[in-house]
C-alpha cells in the first residue's frame, strides 16, 4: 500500500511538471506570435517613410493614393472620436445597468439578465452595422433633417450600443466585490440608498469601473465591420456629427484587398494598423496600471 501511494505521488509530481512545461511552452509561444505580428506591421509599415515624410502621413488629412498622397490625420481623427463618443453615450448606460444589477434589481431579475448580458455580446458586429444602416441612418436622416445620415453620430452610437455589455459585465463584478461592511456602515451612519451607492459604492468601485471602460475603448477603437456600414467611409475631417469620415480599420478593410503588397500604397495601410496596434496596446497597459493600483 505504501509502494503504490508513492508511485501514484510520483506520477502526479510527473504530470503536474508536464503541464508547468506545456502552459510555459504556450506562453512563450503566444508571445512569439505577438511579437511577430508586431515586427511584421511595423517593418511594413514603417517602410512608408522611404516615400511618404512622417509629418505628411500624421498630420494632414489629404488621402488619395493614386495621386501619391497619404495623409491619415483624419482616419486617426475619426478613431479617437468615435470612441470617445461612444464612450459618452454608452458608459453612463452601461454604469446604470451595472448599478441596477448588482444593487437595486430583485434576484429573479438579475438572474435572468446576466445571462441576456452575455448573450448580448454574441451577436455578430456585422447585424449591427445593418440595424444602424437600415434604421438608425434612415432616423437621423428624418429626424435631425439632413441630407446623408451617415457619420459620426450613427457610427458611435452603433458602436455605444456595442460596449454596453463589456461595461455592465465587468462594472457589476466590481461593484458586488466591494465590502459589505461599508455599505451598511454607511446605511447606519443615516445616508439614504441613493447616497451610499453615489458616494461609497461607486467611488470603492472606480477602478473596475475605469477598467471596464477602457476595455470597452479597446473594443470600440478596432471595431470595424458595424462602424464601416455606417460611418460613409469618406476620408475627410468630421466637422459635425452628421459628416461622413472614415476611422483607421473601416479604411482598411475598405482599401486593404485592392493594394498591390509593398506598394507605397500597402506600406501606407500597414502603418495605419501599426498605429491603431500601438493605441490597443497602450490602453491595455492603461488597464494593467490600474488594476495594480485597485485597492478598496
Amino acid at each position: 500500500m505504501g509502494a503504490g501511494g508513492n508511485r501514484d505521488h510520483k506520477m502526479k509530481l510527473l504530470y503536474d511538471r508536464y503541464i508547468r512545461y506545456l502552459f510555459i511552452a504556450s506562453a512563450f509561444l503566444m508571445t512569439v506570435i505577438i511579437l511577430a505580428i508586431i515586427v511584421f506591421v511595423g517593418q511594413q509599415g514603417l517602410m512608408t517613410f522611404t516615400e511618404v515624410s512622417p509629418l505628411e502621413f500624421f498630420l494632414t488629412a489629404k488621402w488619395d493614393p493614386m495621386e501619391g498622397q497619404y495623409g491619415a490625420l483624419s482616419f486617426i481623427v475619426g478613431s479617437v472620436s468615435v470612441t470617445m463618443l461612444a464612450i459618452f453615450f454608452g458608459a453612463p448606460l452601461g454604469l446604470a445597468g451595472a448599478v441596477f444589477m448588482a444593487k437595486i434589481a430583485p434576484g429573479w431579475l438579475r438572474e435572468v439578465m446576466r445571462p441576456a448580458t452575455d448573450l448580448y455580446v454574441a451577436i455578430p458586429s456585422v447585424v449591427y452595422g445593418y440595424v444602424g444602416l437600415t434604421i438608425l441612418v434612415p432616423f437621423i436622416r428624418e429626424f435631425f433633417n439632413v441630407s446623408i445620415g451617415f457619420g459620426l453620430l450613427a457610427a458611435s452610437i452603433i458602436l455605444a450600443v456595442m460596449i454596453l455589455p463589456t461595461i455592465i459585465s465587468i462594472s457589476e463584478d466590481a461593484l458586488r466585490s466591494v465590502p459589505r461592511p461599508l455599505e451598511e456602515a454607511s446605511l447606519a451612519l443615516g445616508a439614504t440608498r441613493w447616497q451610499t451607492i453615489w458616494l461609497v459604492l461607486l467611488p470603492a468601485a472606480l477602478p473596475g469601473i475605469l477598467t471596464s471602460i477602457i476595455l470597452a475603448m479597446a473594443r470600440a477603437v478596432g471595431e470595424t465591420m458595424a462602424v464601416q456600414m455606417v460611418i460613409g467611409n469618406t476620408p475627410q475631417l468630421a466637422y459635425s456629427l452628421f459628416m461622413p469620415t472614415a476611422t483607421l480599420p473601416s479604411e482598411i478593410v475598405v482599401e486593404m484587398g485592392n493594394t498591390p503588397f509593398g506598394s507605397a500604397w500597402g506600406n501606407a495601410l500597414f502603418l495605419m494598423a501599426l498605429v491603431l496596434l500601438l493605441i490597443s496596446l497602450a490602453m491595455i497597459l492603461i488597464i494593467r496600471r490600474i488594476a495594480q493600483r485597485r485597492v478598496v
